[in-house]
């Protein structure tokens, strides 16, 4: 049996297919370059892109599981949408999904609304699915790690209310044990729903405290201003994503990501272990 990876060489990607070797599982992973891909020998890459249909349906062929990662585009929606589709067209039924969390509530954040959107389509199609909603990845902040070390400025509008940020390898980990478990299980497991969440939930103060005991020195939070953040991005990246993180800023400011009752208890228990903590990848960015 061989599970198909999509999104296989991005930060959680990678570690996906990392932790399925390590459970002895079939690897196959779809990319546009397979000789630049660098994985392990074990791994099958084959080319492809989720927009090439024939190419998509040849790396589902005689694939039983699904992990669907779409990297956030303009056309996300459309490959998400399509890639369903094809899946559910070559009889695959188990599926692991990575969502966002609270993807129905942010219905005016696009990357938001793409997830809600596939959800549904999850649900709507009676698919045998793990839909994971992870928070901000943990891992985002090597983006701002030059300005915070040479500015002394966390610049990430995430504001008072708090977000639960979550590793990157806890994301993966869950989800190589949720396409391992569905896999090997004699048939076709119901949909569930997977909140991701880191073991603190933490301000902009917060996190620009735990910067300047990193650093033994003061680091100062940059504000709550996702405009401003906005025309920061918008020097070196396209202008519709620094607009889109606005709205996500926007997000995190109203309402933070606060975990539900029982999400952190339900991925130790899965896990096995404690939450991968901020402070770890500050030391690491640190020291880089």
């Amino acid at each position: 049996m061989t599970i198909l990876v999509i999104g296989a060489t991005g930060r959680v990607g990678r570690h996906v297919v990392d932790q399925l070797l390590v459970r002895d599982a079939g690897v196959r992973v779809l990319t546009r370059d397979p000789a630049k891909a660098d994985f392990p020998a074990a791994v099958e890459a084959v080319r492809g892109d989720l927009l090439d249909i024939d190419s998509l349906r040849a790396a589902l062929d005689g694939v039983t599981t699904l992990f669907l990662l779409n990297a956030v585009t303009g056309d996300e929606f459309t490959q998400a949408i399509i890639t369903l589709n094809v899946a559910r067209e070559a009889g695959v039924d188990r599926i692991v999904y990575l969502s966002v969390f609270d993807a129905d509530e942010a219905v005016n954040v696009p990357h938001f609304a793409v997830k809600s959107g596939a959800e549904r389509m999850l649900a709507a199609t009676g698919a045998g699915a793990t839909i994971l909603r992870p928070t901000y990845f943990i891992d985002n902040e090597a983006m701002v790690r030059d300005v915070i070390l040479q500015h002394g400025v966390y610049p990430m509008p995430i504001g008072g209310k708090g977000i639960a940020m979550v590793d990157a390898r806890d994301i993966a980990e869950v989800a190589a044990i949720e396409l391992v478990r569905r896999e090997r299980a004699p048939g076709k497991l119901p949909l569930e729903t997977i909140n991701l969440v880191g073991p603190e939930t933490l301000t902009g103060a917060d996190v620009a405290a735990i910067w300047s005991d990193v650093l033994g020195r003061p680091v100062a939070y940059g504000g709550d201003d996702p405009s401003g953040f906005e025309r920061t991005m918008a020097a070196v990246m396209p202008r519709w994503t620094a607009y889109e993180m606005r709205l996500m800023a926007e997000r995190y400011v109203s309402d933070g990501m606060i975990p539900h009752d029982g999400d952190r208890e339900r991925l130790t228990a899965l896990l096995g272990r404690p939450l991968h903590t901020y402070r770890e990848t500050a030391l690491r960015l640190a020291a880089a």
